[in-house]
């Protein structure tokens, strides 16, 4: 999200093959990793890459460049993503409820403390899919927070933009995702800090 774009933002408005295709190379890889953490299936990325791509090329003119493109496209391909969760999870409280935070829900029941664990443990393939599965359990409010900001770099600001809500909600949703996931993830990484101190 930090680089300079390499497309002219008037030559895509003014339907520039080019600069879409330019648009299209630079920001596939990192749209389609958005959808793919988000749903977990490749197959339902690649849908969701090709229509959110299929919007933008049809909304371009429409752009007003109040955002980056980027957050523009990271907006749609969420919004598509999330729209297929809410329709395979139906029962899920809709990601446009505010979150209500009650008292005790900021104490997770269990945490291990993962403070002895060289950093390379949290980056193996192991733990990745440990990471993933922790991450179906979140809601599709909480994932979005979570894998925009914290898997796809996006800052506060930008996460917040690209899910059309306050930073101060953004910070709220990612708060309970990450303390969610520590509680989930926290069994296998306290096995793996034993492991560790006694091998």
């Amino acid at each position: 999200m930090k680089q300079e774009e390499t497309f002219s933002i008037d030559a895509l408005r003014s339907g520039d093959r080019e600069a879409f295709a330019a648009m299209v190379d630079e920001y596939s890889p990192k749209l389609y990793r958005l959808a793919l953490r988000m749903l977990g299936d490749p197959q339902e990325a690649e849908d969701v890459l090709q229509d959110s791509l299929l919007k933008a090329y049809h909304a371009i003119d429409k752009f007003e460049g109040r955002s980056k493109v980027g957050t523009w496209l990271y907006r749609i391909t969420s919004n598509e993503a999330l729209m297929r969760l809410r329709k395979k999870q139906p029962a899920l409280v809709s990601v446009d409820e505010p979150i209500q935070l009650d008292k005790g829900d900021m104490v997770p029941r269990q945490l291990e403390d993962w403070c002895c664990l060289p950093e390379d443990e949290f980056m193996t393939a192991e733990a990745m899919v440990q990471l993933d599965q922790a991450m179906e359990e979140l809601s599709p409010a909480l994932k979005a927070a979570f894998i925009l900001r914290d898997l796809q770099g996006l800052s506060t600001e930008e996460a917040a933009e690209t899910l059309e809500i306050s930073e101060s909600a953004l910070k709220t949703r990612l708060s309970r995702a990450r303390l969610q996931l520590r509680e989930s993830l926290s069994i296998y990484f306290g096995d793996r800090v034993k492991e560790f101190m006694h091998g």
